[in-house]
């Protein structure tokens, strides 16, 4: 007995049902099924859940693909009447033929519900790109927006200092215009008149862009000599709204030339982007 359910279980009934054996093992399990009933009985109940599942599961054919079948068989069946020729019609079908057209018919089933998962799987790919894509854009516009709250921050501390040096005794203010190079350029210099000290402010000059190999360079006419008070970056490069630069002690006027990095001994004068005279 213990062999017999061995030989159930070891899947060999399931090929014969799926007519999947050789033919001398299909005589061996037919020969099984009549010397043990358990044996037949397991392949009936194969047979049966076999044939459940592609009833369940089948896929209905169209009504033009039935009768594309229909007007086959006819024809077929014309041909063969007119030719004579004697033809065997069983008056039941083969229930072995059934089971193979209905297992077919759960195979193609199958291969539809395939058919519908990939391109469900690839639906939730294309959603899962745009969702990325727009992530990506709220990140850059939260990175735009914090550079431009950091730029207004930048600009009211240098308001702030500005208004803070205007209305106190001890700082001149020296206005500086563009030239003929660069006409809508201004900005304004702070000198002390205590300590000498010289302070520029971003928020209150407008020059001409410089490119990544060249910086301004701030120069006093001192009894009709330049001197250098040193180099500032653009606003976007500052650390510090507010830059103090060299002290001078007296200046007939300022100026402001674009220079290589790190300055130049003497002023290029083609350069020049703003100038003003001074009383100090």
């Amino acid at each position: 007995m213990e062999d017999v359910k061995s030989y159930i279980e070891s899947g060999i009934l399931e090929l014969y049902v799926l007519e999947q054996l050789s033919a001398q093992e299909r005589k061996e399990v037919e020969a099984m099924a009549q010397k043990h009933p358990e044996v037949k009985a397991e392949i009936l109940a194969i047979e049966l859940a076999l044939e459940s599942y592609a009833l369940e599961n089948a896929v209905a054919p169209s009504a033009s693909l039935e009768n594309k079948i229909s007007d086959s068989l006819e024809n077929t069946q014309t041909a063969a009447t007119v030719a004579n020729e004697p033809k065997i019609i069983p008056l039941q079908p083969n229930p072995t033929d059934n089971r193979v057209r209905a297992l077919r018919i759960a195979l193609v089933a199958c291969i539809a519900l395939l058919v519908v998962s990939v391109a469900t799987l690839f639906s939730l790919y294309n959603q899962l790109n745009t969702a990325h894509d727009q992530i990506a854009n709220l990140n850059a516009s939260k990175e735009s927006f914090a550079a431009t709250v950091s730029k207004l921050e930048f600009e009211k501390a240098g308001m702030k200092n500005r208004i803070a040096m205007t209305e106190t005794k001890d700082w001149t203010t020296i206005k500086l215009a563009g030239v003929k190079n660069s006409p809508e350029a201004n900005m304004l210099v702070y000198w002390n008149k205590n300590d000498k000290s010289i302070l520029i402010n971003y928020a209150a000059m407008q020059l001409p862009k410089t490119d990544q190999t060249h910086e301004y360079q701030l120069w006093a006419l001192v009894d009709g000599k330049p001197i250098s008070l040193g180099v500032f970056g653009s606003d976007e490069t500052a650390k510090e709204a507010v830059k103090q630069m060299e002290t001078i002690a007296k200046a007939q006027a300022f100026a402001v030339t674009i220079e290589p990095m790190g300055g130049s001994q003497n002023p290029t004068m083609d350069k020049m982007v703003v100038m003003g005279e001074t009383s100090i």
